[in-house]
């Protein structure tokens, strides 16, 4: 209550004063740029998809749009040290969406450098978070990202395409339907490299999550 008086929550866009545990007020989350997308194999993610690599089903909460609101909270949840907002993008996620018929949720690992600079995943309290919601295990322990690479968005066309053996699968997913999530979408070429590998398993199947959608 003191912290409330003194300390009042504020919307991240336009700093008006909000109730507790939410992140926008209501005239700032209406201009979100949501996709509307349901969880299937038919939407436009899921069709950018199959042309690498085979998948189940896909979503995109947003559609990603330079210098838009959720490239903003895209921005302050991978490097303004605001890890927190991945909770809510998982609320928004779950409040339009069923996810069923998926074994393990699996989000898309840091380099251990990369990580110790940064000090966190991003993806890791929103993966946490989907888990909690839709009762699906998280494994954080499937995947291995084995060279530290530059960021896709900072990267060439030609060396974006450069991703071959830079994951390894250090546990077994046979029979399992794994939902990899990551951030935003861009070329599909970072989670077409995860999802080779673990499709290299006997009965294994893969599905889709991001945040955003180039």
């Amino acid at each position: 209550m003191f912290l409330d008086l003194f300390f009042p929550n504020r919307c991240l866009a336009c700093e008006e004063i909000i109730s507790a545990n939410t992140i926008l007020c209501d005239i700032c989350e209406e201009k979100l740029s949501f996709s509307h997308f349901k969880f299937d194999s038919e939407n436009p993610l899921a069709q950018k998809a199959k042309l690498l690599f085979p998948i189940e089903q896909a979503y995109a909460l947003f559609i990603f749009k330079e210098e838009n609101l959720a490239q903003n909270l895209l921005h302050r949840l991978k490097y303004g040290d605001q890890e927190f907002i991945g909770k809510h993008f998982a609320h928004w996620i779950f409040d339009k969406i069923k996810i069923t018929e998926i074994d393990e949720i699996v989000s898309v690992p840091l380099h251990p450098k990369k990580l110790k600079r940064r000090g966190y995943n991003q993806l890791t309290l929103f993966g946490n978070e989907l888990s909690k919601l839709y009762k699906i295990p998280i494994n954080h322990q499937l995947l291995k990202r084995n060279f530290h690479n530059k960021a896709q968005a900072q990267k060439d066309k030609q060396h974006r395409t450069e991703t071959e053996s830079l994951f390894s699968v250090i546990e077994n997913p046979e029979n399992k339907h794994i939902l990899l999530i990551d951030d935003v979408y861009t070329t599909g070429n970072t989670l077409a490299s995860i999802a080779w590998e673990i499709l290299k398993h006997p009965n294994t199947k893969v599905s889709i999550l991001v945040v955003a959608m180039d």
